[in-house]
């Protein structure tokens, strides 16, 4: 039986998802953040980029999508998925013994639409930690 999906690695969303997310960083970095960790998982989910903004360590969800026809990348980001990030992020502050850090959550939205150069938008402070 052939699978109904392409392996991850070649998935093309995913090979679109890792190219944003290699662009979201460039980004920051730009703008004076830098990386801590890349496509980290933990138990309870994966966190696309943390970075650091002086003391602040920020959790960056990014969305990459070909085009705007449905919505907006940063649409994605649903309550329920902001309450996975904001679980993740609590394992990794306590995974890297981090708890005095202030933290951000900050959304990526980025199209990369054939022909046209990408498209990024930065949302800082997106949402707060959720509630459990």
């Amino acid at each position: 039986m052939v699978p109904s999906t392409p392996p991850r690695d070649e998935d093309p969303r995913h090979e679109l998802g890792l190219h944003g997310e290699a662009l979201a960083e460039s980004y920051l970095k730009r703008r004076g953040l830098r990386p801590v960790a890349r496509r980290f998982a933990t138990p309870v989910g994966e966190l696309d980029l943390v970075m650091r903004d002086g003391a602040t360590l920020v959790f960056v969800e990014v969305k990459t999508r070909r085009d705007r026809r449905w919505a907006a990348p940063q649409d994605a980001v649903s309550p329920e998925k902001q309450r996975r990030l904001t679980r993740a992020a609590r394992w990794f502050v306590h995974d890297r013994q981090q708890h005095d850090a202030p933290l951000r959550f900050d959304v990526i939205g980025i199209v990369v639409a054939p022909g046209a150069p990408p498209e990024i938008e930065h949302f800082r402070d997106a949402f707060p930690p959720a509630d459990e």
